[in-house]
């Protein structure tokens, strides 16, 4: 085995939620889900959330950052709901493991659903809050396309089960469709469902594998 090959082998080994004990990981998920919620609602850094992978990568590094007044500030927020902490704090913006080895702080969705999570199933009824739909659309020029499933909405009085994404498409904006809405989706392509071959299935964060 080269160097090279070395590298690329362990790049693409899952990233465990060592370090992660169980309060870390329930911090994680509430933040995850706030910030992706948020989105919808226009809240925060909206220029940093162009397409649907941005959308998870943001959530997914600044819900591992310290949540100070500070940057709060800085990222535009007028309130912060009283969530707890992840004490495990992100170590650099290169957070995301991609196809060519090492770490990037770009990924796209396909990198994201190959090499940063894990498959739990294709039964939505098994996803968790700050769990990821994946999908492959192959009449698409970008066939990779994912969502975020948010469960309960910390912003409506716990309706739900909602999921988010962005749509992609110029000028693009973020959707909040209720789960049983998107089951009943007009294109048969977009249903989360085992009979749906577009749906590649419900993804969990490698750093959240530990739940099991």
């Amino acid at each position: 085995m080269t160097r090279r090959s070395a590298l690329a082998w362990l790049a693409a080994i899952p990233v465990s939620g060592a370090g992660l004990d169980a309060g870390d990981r329930r911090a994680f998920r509430e933040w995850f889900r706030w910030l992706a919620e948020a989105a919808y609602y226009g809240a925060g850094p909206m220029g940093r959330v162009t397409d649907c992978s941005s959308l998870l990568r943001y959530a997914y590094s600044e819900a591992l950052q310290r949540h100070t007044g500070a940057w709060a500030r800085a990222m535009g927020f007028e309130w912060l709901p009283p969530l707890p902490e992840v004490r495990r704090a992100a170590a650099g913006p290169n957070l995301f493991v991609t196809g060519g080895g090492g770490r990037r702080e770009f990924a796209d969705a396909e990198n994201l659903m190959r090499h940063n999570a894990r498959l739990v199933s294709r039964d939505i009824r098994r996803a968790a809050p700050a769990d990821l739909l994946f999908y492959r659309q192959l009449v698409d020029r970008q066939p990779w396309h994912s969502m975020a499933y948010l469960g309960p909405s910390l912003f409506d009085g716990g309706r739900g089960p909602f999921v988010v994404y962005h749509t992609g498409a110029e000028p693009g904006e973020v959707r909040r469709p209720l789960v049983e809405e998107l089951l009943r989706h007009p294109e048969p392509r977009w249903r989360p469902v085992e009979g749906n071959a577009n749906f590649v299935g419900v993804y969990r964060w490698n750093l959240l594998v530990d739940e099991g």
